[in-house]
């Protein structure tokens, strides 16, 4: 039987958790737990490839080489956070192309102005209305199939207040896009403020940082406000570098790994996860 499309999928009246993903292992692992879509966050990249915070470091370049990763070695649907889109209209063209080819279920352009920063830092800026509306029909233009989403985040609440962000949000439905995105909603009114207006027309993503401006809800709660995507975007890294700093710990003072072995995988075991048998086998059968 032929898995829905991404689209497809969203018509359901349940819930999409995502989990946030940064290379190609952590999306084998996410996928291998079941869930149905993954999220690519270029903070999450910024993290972990560049050891730096999320603030515009992060180039088309380097999220495309990392989506093309993913994509070769998982199924599930990713959706892939392009920032400002790189750039101008013709840029956001070039990076939906890219991120196209590379696998992309569905593309995510926001409105910031540059250099861009998380969602959830302060000091953020958005450039005019008019421009993103024109970046969003650039970014429509240039996808090759319908199946490829296009979601259009605003930040404007943090800048213009709610009443602009939401007004945004109307625009940018406009265009034609298949999914909004209004980035740091404050508060479950807020939530509940959002999904009034939109919920009914087009699906809603919701986003969870922990730490950061909006309530954590888990998935159940979001879907009762009437979200329709619920990510988890830096929980991954934030959970991975949490462990690190407790596994150099130990061995620096240990000097060896031994008191970890009940927190690891051991080499079996790694090489289980990522298929070793399955692709030895079929190298064996060329020879």
């Amino acid at each position: 039987m032929t898995p829905p499309t991404f689209r497809e999928r969203l018509a359901q009246p349940t819930i999409v958790l995502a989990p946030g993903v940064y290379d190609a292992l952590s999306a084998l692992v996410a996928e291998q737990a079941g869930f149905e879509a993954l999220y690519l966050s270029g903070a999450s990249i910024a993290y972990t490839r560049l050891g730096r915070s999320d603030v515009g470091l992060t180039t088309f370049t380097e999220v495309c080489e990392t989506l093309s990763n993913i994509t070769e070695r998982v199924r599930v649907p990713v959706i892939v956070d392009a920032d400002t889109g790189f750039g101008n209209a013709l840029n956001t063209q070039r990076t939906v192309r890219g991120f196209e080819r590379a696998g992309a279920a569905m593309i995510q352009i926001e409105d910031q102005g540059f250099p861009k920063r998380c969602g959830h830092l302060d000091g953020k800026t958005v450039v005019p209305t008019r421009e993103m509306v024109g970046k969003l029909r650039a970014a429509l233009d240039a996808r090759e199939s319908r199946d490829t989403l296009i979601l259009a985040r605003t930040d404007a609440l943090a800048v213009e207040g709610i009443d602009a962000a939401l007004d945004r949000a109307e625009a940018y439905l406009e265009t034609g896009v298949d999914a909004l995105f209004i980035e740091a909603l404050r508060s479950p009114e807020q939530m509940d403020q959002a999904c009034r207006r939109f919920a009914d027309r087009i699906p809603l993503l919701a986003n969870m940082v922990e730490g950061g401006k909006t309530p954590i809800q888990d998935a159940d709660a979001l879907q009762a406000h009437g979200f329709r995507i619920a990510i988890f975007p830096g929980g991954t890294a934030r959970a991975v570098a949490h462990t690190l700093q407790g596994y150099y710990a130990s061995l620096h003072a240990h000097r060896t790994t031994q008191p970890w072995r009940d927190r690891m995988l051991d080499f079996d075991g790694l090489n289980g996860l990522i298929g070793t048998p399955d692709l030895m086998a079929r190298g064996r059968g060329y020879e």
